[in-house]
């Protein structure tokens, strides 16, 4: 049997779920796992950046436990099983291949992205609207980018990189008119503006908004804690001259152990 640890998987969530099975596993549905789904695609890809195959293996394991889950759920409502979901996942990748499963001929990767597009839109010709289909529940940065991306695809471009820029500009300009009239909402509006605007920039320059930022966060992170360790005394007795020069040491310090 080529997938008996798949298959015995399979069983051991059937288990879990039955009626002397596990009492938490049990009380489960597709709403309360939610944010479990969630949690475990991030750890994921925590592990891939982290770069230990042992890691990834385990964290893959619990992004299939979620899949499992969701899938005996389903079977137990009588909605489907995880035979259909492999079954539906086959023939989406084979109609979305024809290069490799059928006689159409690619040059570039460029190309099959171009080509999965095309069939994607003719497997949801349901949807109306360029917007359609974009997760609710995405994260607001990972909208930003999908939506943008979907826009530039009827021509909604700017004409230049410098017409963008001045775009941002505004932007900054309309948020501190906003806080001079002291109206919450519109900071928030035009706050909103600002990033949206730098996203579209990120995305000009092919850069993933959302990689970008967990980049700065780690970075930042690192720099403070190198602060920390630095730092003569408390840092809330640190004034603002003060955090600079530590902040500039902690940012010397690091260079040099890289």
């Amino acid at each position: 049997m080529k997938y008996k640890q798949l298959e015995e998987l399979i069983g051991v969530i059937e288990t879990l779920r039955s009626e002397h099975g596990c009492v938490w596993d049990r009380a489960q549905t597709h709403e309360t796992l939610t944010p479990n789904m969630i949690e475990e695609a991030y750890e994921a890809v925590e592990a891939i950046k982290e770069g230990k195959p042992e890691h990834l293996r385990e964290e893959l394991g619990d992004v299939l436990l979620q899949v499992l889950l969701h899938s005996q759920i389903a079977k137990e409502e009588g909605d489907y099983d995880i035979e259909a979901v492999a079954k539906e996942l086959k023939e989406k990748l084979i109609h979305r291949h024809p290069h490799v499963f059928g006689n159409v001929h690619v040059e570039t990767p460029q190309d099959v992205a171009d080509n999965w597009e095309v069939l994607k839109k003719e497997e949801k010709k349901d949807r109306k609207s360029q917007m359609d289909g974009i997760p609710k529940t995405f994260p607001a940065l990972m909208a930003c980018q999908k939506i943008s991306k979907r826009a530039v695809k009827v021509g909604f471009e700017w004409d230049s990189v410098d017409t963008l820029k001045d775009c941002i500009k505004s932007e900054y300009d309309e948020f501190f008119d906003a806080v001079k009239s002291g109206d919450k909402d519109a900071m928030e509006d035009e706050m909103g503006d600002i990033f949206f605007a730098t996203v579209n920039l990120a995305r000009w320059y092919k850069i993933d908004a959302e990689q970008s930022l967990l980049r700065a966060n780690n970075k930042f992170i690192k720099r403070f804690r190198k602060m920390e360790e630095l730092a003569v005394k408390p840092l809330e007795e640190y004034s603002f001259e003060e955090y600079d020069k530590l902040w500039k040491q902690a940012k010397k310090e690091l260079k040099k152990s890289n």
